[in-house]
């Protein structure tokens, strides 16, 4: 019963790449635009955003099945509350702390993982406004920027032989 459990958790987790991405992409950048333009601003006039009332609005669900999921003989949605609530949490290290350095965390995070994702949220970020936006996703981006990360990393490793 805990492998079920488990897989649940990687399942709901995995799936919340996919709800966050169709989010971002079409209500984000769509319909709920006027929560989400303060983001894309080069200098955020404070600390707080509208665009932080979309962690209120992602948590609802999770918090929903987690509760669900205690009160009620119905485990599986206590896995999947689990499995959105981790996402909610790897969202907000990887977006507000690593990318957005929102609290000077992570900063000198050195991975080809890490320098791409870093690189296609800087890509998203290049456009100003709601339309032509690119890389809406958050933990998985497009493996282009995996392989520029992966190229990057190759040529500072030969400058810094040569340079030895």
């Amino acid at each position: 019963m805990w492998l079920i459990n488990l897989i649940v958790v990687f399942v709901s987790f995995l799936s919340m790449e996919g709800v966050a991405w169709v989010t971002h992409k079409y209500l984000m950048h769509g319909l709920l635009w006027g929560l989400h333009e303060d983001h894309h601003r080069k200098n955020p006039s404070s600390f707080f955003e509208k665009n932080d009332y979309f962690f209120l609005i992602f948590a609802l669900p999770g918090i929903a099945c987690l509760a669900t999921g205690i009160y009620t003989d119905h485990h599986i949605f206590l896995y999947t509350g689990i499995g959105i609530t981790l996402f909610g949490f790897a969202y907000f290290m990887v977006h507000d702390v690593f990318i957005h350095q929102r609290f000077k965390l992570l900063r000198n995070a050195d991975n080809f993982y890490f320098k791409a994702i870093r690189r296609a949220h800087k890509m998203h970020h290049k456009h100003l406004g709601k339309e032509d936006g690119e890389c809406f996703g958050m933990l998985f981006v497009p493996l282009q920027y995996f392989k520029d990360a992966i190229k990057a990393e190759r040529e500072a490793r030969k400058n810094r032989s040569a340079n030895a």
